[in-house]
């Protein structure tokens, strides 16, 4: 078993469900921590060497850039429905890094 893959994929997991609960309840702790956990994935995914590992990145990235503007606007401008909006696009983001993390395993299994 691959445990740096499994820390990355539990990592990128709880970046998703952590969004999700700010869907849910929205707080900006919970804001805070979704970030933290995605923050925490992406650098977990620096340092792999796989064959779709750019995409991995790019996808965490690219959620990273919609939790950190997310909580400065709940938490500076107190305006909801952007925060909603930036959140949905990272929980999408965290979709399309575990689709893309399916698609690699997948590979990896027809490869040996």
């Amino acid at each position: 078993m691959n445990w740096g893959k499994v820390f990355y994929i539990f990592f990128t997991l709880m970046s998703l469900t952590t969004s999700a609960a700010f869907l849910y309840e929205n707080s900006a702790t919970a804001l805070f921590i979704a970030g933290s956990v995605n923050m925490v994935s992406t650098l977990l995914k620096i340092g792999v060497r796989n064959i779709l590992s750019a995409e991995l990145l790019a996808g965490s990235l690219v959620a990273d850039l919609h939790l950190i503007p997310a909580f400065f606007t709940l938490q500076f401008w107190h305006n909801d429905k952007i925060a909603v909006g930036l959140v949905i696009g990272a929980v999408i983001a965290n979709f399309y890094t575990i689709f893309v993390s399916m698609i690699e395993s997948a590979k990896e299994k027809i490869d040996f």
